[in-house]
């Protein structure tokens, strides 16, 4: 059985994003790229919704090609270059919009999500991870498909935006981390 996932930076006032939608407004810093290197490291199926997918698309492709990319971005880059497979539950995507990433990518219809994330979680493999995709994973932590969360608490509050949990859970505190050199602080949560 694989685990589902969820990895997110959070601001310390609980928005995954600031005001319309603007991720950049949170500090993703070395400590950021590090855990997502390392949780890379343990899964073969990454999970997205649409956004966050049509970001990831538009990013992860040429990011090699980026002057100043860091070795852990670096190490995504290259696992996403690799076909990775990405799994992405979505009623407005499309296979055109899969562009660079059209063999590793499956398009899940949203009435199909949990079902779809159900079979994953019960095949073997390794973790099925969650980047973003925020509107995805309450969804899935609603109904009791999600295994894990890693959250990055960022030194910052915003004071609005997009907020991090729109369902009920019990979580579990599992670990925390922190990185010389970064205010960010790491809890990591198993779900129950």
């Amino acid at each position: 059985m694989r685990k589902i996932v969820v990895t997110n930076i959070v601001s310390l006032d609980g928005y995954i994003a600031g005001p319309g939608g603007d991720v950049m407004a949170l500090p993703m810093d070395h400590a950021f790229d590090e855990h997502n290197a390392e949780r890379l490291r343990a899964a073969e199926t990454v999970l997205l919704g649409a956004t966050t997918y049509r970001g990831f698309v538009s990013f992860w492709p040429h990011a090699l090609e980026m002057p100043g990319l860091t070795a852990p971005g670096r190490e995504i880059a290259e696992r996403y270059a690799a076909g990775l497979e990405v799994v992405t539950v979505s009623d407005s995507l499309t296979q055109d919009d899969a562009g660079p990433w059209a063999e590793q990518t499956r398009i899940v219809p949203r009435a199909d999500g949990a079902d779809a994330v159900r079979s994953l979680r019960d095949s073997e493999g390794g973790d099925v991870l969650v980047f973003g995709s925020a509107t995805l994973w309450n969804s899935l932590l609603a109904v009791g498909l999600v295994d894990e969360l890693h959250l990055m608490v960022a030194s910052v509050a915003l004071g609005d935006g997009v907020p991090g949990f729109t369902a009920r859970a019990a979580l579990e505190l599992t670990g925390t981390r922190r990185w010389e050199g970064s205010s960010n602080v790491l809890l990591s949560y198993a779900a129950s």
